[in-house]
């Protein structure tokens, strides 16, 4: 009885698991295929998809049918037309000359016996497998490519390696390593979209720090109402203050500068900064407080060496948190940086030409302007929760 009792608990949760696994599936899928394509070369991206990354050499599939049979698996069965051998395959430049030879008879007979003669694309197939397995040609599954080309803000038919192997300089690059700093690359704008969110981070947080601990242990007049306030403006959008906030920084000659991006974003991560600080400070133990009053500590001593070291965990979830959404935003910085000091979600909407050619570097940009968010999230994600819940809990 108790067995079928626990039986039909678990079946009860299967429809549950069942739509947390497709929500997983859902996510998960598209992020494996763009990852497999950020390291597959260009042509393997344009001629097939991801999922046949594992799959055999092309034509491989031909040769069995036609060739097989005769030659072997390995193409080495008859020594006088060893298929294996460079020199042999190394005849056949194009896939007619192939045809040609098939078409010939051998001691009498047809050169493909029984064997049904291949069409004009298996034969093509037929010769690029030869060609692999002759080692005339190599397969190039997997490469780092993408990567270097989106660092650099290379734009060009071949690789940016490529190229300067061939001593081909590509325009605007100098092969070397100061071709990071290229302003159309992703590495020029990694540092700059450092360069924003480090201090659009730091600032509010200091700053909602002092608020937090006011709203919390001291008392003034008009407090709750200056707080409620606080919390109220957190439905107000930002898109409503650009066109406003953009006219003052004009006229005050702040326009594409990073200072216009720290302040915009410090006005607009104080009030969640101090709302979730203030609950937080708010729910430690009164009598902490109390106590170092009475051993003479001042606010100021009971600031830095009770409120801040306690609140750490608030502290550490709301970096993270501010941190994440400054990395990402593309439209505070689209409006006050623009394309003079670029940002990661600013310079991935130009790794692919007009024609749309080139989006295998589009999903190596994506995954360079993924990493590091990654990295913070999945290092320190326990601290999401710990935000979430803070002040939720009295004690």
């Amino acid at each position: 009885m108790r067995v079928s009792k626990n039986f039909g608990q678990r079946l009860s949760g299967l429809p549950k698991h069942l739509v947390l696994l497709g929500i997983c599936l859902v996510w998960i899928v598209p992020t494996v295929g763009l990852l497999v394509t950020s390291f597959r070369p260009a042509q393997e991206v344009t001629d097939s998809g991801w999922w046949t990354v594992f799959n055999p050499p092309k034509g491989r599939a031909s040769y069995q049918t036609f060739c097989a049979s005769c030659h072997g698996e390995n193409g080495d069965a008859i020594p006088s037309a060893n298929l294996a051998d460079p020199a042999v395959i190394g005849q056949f430049t194009r896939s007619i000359q192939l045809q040609a030879v098939l078409r010939k008879q051998f001691n009498g007979q047809p050169h493909m016996g029984s064997v049904p003669f291949p069409n004009a694309q298996e034969t093509a197939d037929i010769l690029n497998y030869l060609r692999v397995l002759s080692g005339i040609q190599r397969t190039q599954q997997f490469t780092l490519d993408n990567y270097v080309d989106a660092l650099v803000g290379y734009r060009g038919r071949g690789t940016y390696t490529q190229d300067c192997a061939a001593g081909t300089q590509p325009v605007d690059l100098k092969c070397d390593f100061f071709d990071l700093a290229n302003p159309r690359g992703m590495g020029r704008a990694f540092l700059n979209t450092l360069i924003v969110a480090i201090p659009a981070t730091i600032l509010p947080i200091f700053i909602a720090a002092f608020a937090a601990y006011a709203f919390a242990w001291l008392h003034f007049p008009l407090r709750l109402w200056m707080f409620a306030l606080l919390v109220g403006l957190q439905v107000v959008p930002l898109q409503m203050t650009l066109i406003p906030i953009s006219r003052l920084y004009a006229s005050l000659g702040l326009n594409g500068t990073f200072l216009a991006v720290w302040l915009f974003h410090t006005g607009f991560g104080l009030p969640y900064a101090i709302y979730l600080q203030r609950n937080f400070l708010g729910s430690l133990p009164r009598e902490l407080f109390e106590s170092a009053y009475l051993d003479g500590a001042s606010h100021w001593t009971a600031f830095w060496k009770l409120a801040v070291p306690l609140a750490m965990p608030a502290i550490a979830s709301l970096a993270i948190f501010q941190f994440l959404w400054v990395w990402n935003d593309l439209l505070v910085a689209l409006v006050f940086l623009g394309g003079e000091n670029p940002v990661l979600t600013y310079q991935i909407s130009n790794m692919v030409t007009s024609l749309g050619s080139g989006w295998q570097v589009l999903t190596a940009a994506a995954f360079l302007s993924m990493l590091l968010p990654m990295i913070i999230f999945f290092s320190l994600q326990r601290y999401f929760v710990r935000g979430m819940l803070a002040g939720s809990v009295k004690g």
